[in-house]
């Protein structure tokens, strides 16, 4: 049983830390067993179809979405969004309303606008998880990464989290101060001026234009990635200037707890957002933990949701 009994996953918001615990205790158990060298395929989701609507380009978030429904026995479809109806002038909503037709039970979306994924789960029967909307949320990432902490630091309460980048153009940042005060962290964004949104405090962050001054005492570093197809203008004056203020190195990475972990939800761009040798820093980097814990999360999720359903 798990105290999460929501029908979908759209958004961090709202949820309690009952709830997160509960998926994050369910992906921790998923953990051990994709470690197997054998036996990885459960049948828990037998019968039931997961399919994957993605109208952006991703590597780590559908692999992994792919991996997890078959790993717990579902059938799953990727749907090539270039070669569908939508091309042809369909809307998201016929769209919506033709799957439907189909009696999924589970659909994966990923889409440019802020609310879309939402407006799509109020016109289906079928579970519906954001699998990123826009620059509004990315529920999965938040929670991968807080179980990737979780695991390191034992907690999440009370620890300092510093969230660097291009808060403005991004999703995981949103859904990680959402869950991270949830949670009872206490967070930072660090970033120039041109990438924060206005009133950011709002939400419960400490504001800082300096990485010396938003890392000083941190134990966690979550670095972002500049997202350049959605910025309409100049942001930044060059990658030169950007990485030497916002860049991570370990000159900034002295200022932090000897301990501190280093993350990016990736696609990384070395040498622009981190320097390789801090991303490869075996160490302190979590990097790849975090894609191995992306697969056990998004496991938990299909689980939960289909017996939810089922019920």
């Amino acid at each position: 049983m798990s105290a999460f009994r929501h029908k979908h996953l759209l958004s961090i918001h709202g949820l309690t830390p009952v709830e997160i615990e509960s998926l994050l205790d369910r992906a921790d158990s998923y953990v051990t067993h994709n470690r197997e060298t054998a036996n990885k395929k459960k049948n828990l989701l037998h019968g039931c179809t997961v399919t994957n609507l993605f109208f952006e380009h991703s590597t780590r978030t559908r692999t992994s979405f792919e991996l997890a429904g078959k790993r717990l026995g579902a059938d799953v479809i990727n749907m090539p969004m270039a070669t569908s109806s939508m091309s042809k002038g369909e809307t998201l909503i016929d769209t919506a309303v033709t799957l439907n037709a189909m009696h999924l039970d589970v659909l994966v979306v990923r889409h440019p606008d802020s609310g879309a994924v939402t407006l799509l789960a109020e016109k289906v029967n079928c579970a519906v998880i954001n699998g990123g909307d826009g620059t509004h949320e990315h529920p999965t990432q938040a929670l991968l990464d807080a179980l990737t902490i979780r695991r390191r630091m034992g907690r999440l309460a009370g620890l300092i989290v510093a969230i660097c980048g291009d808060i403005l153009h991004s999703r995981v940042a949103r859904s990680n101060i959402c869950l991270l005060n949830i949670m009872g962290a206490r967070v930072r964004v660090v970033a120039p001026q041109t990438l924060l949104p206005t009133g950011i405090e709002s939400l419960g962050v400490e504001r800082h234009h300096d990485m010396r001054t938003g890392l000083r005492g941190a134990d966690i570093v979550m670095m972002l990635r500049v997202q350049n197809e959605r910025m309409s203008g100049h942001f930044i004056p060059s990658i030169r200037e950007y990485f030497s203020f916002f860049g991570l190195d370990y000159a900034k990475l002295s200022v932090m707890k000897p301990d501190a972990l280093i993350m990016h939800p990736g696609p990384m761009n070395r040498g622009f957002e981190i320097e390789s040798d801090v991303a490869d820093d075996v160490e302190r980097s979590v990097i790849r933990e975090q894609v191995e814990m992306g697969v056990a999360v998004r496991m938990a999720v299909l689980d939960i949701l289909i017996h939810n359903q089922r019920k």
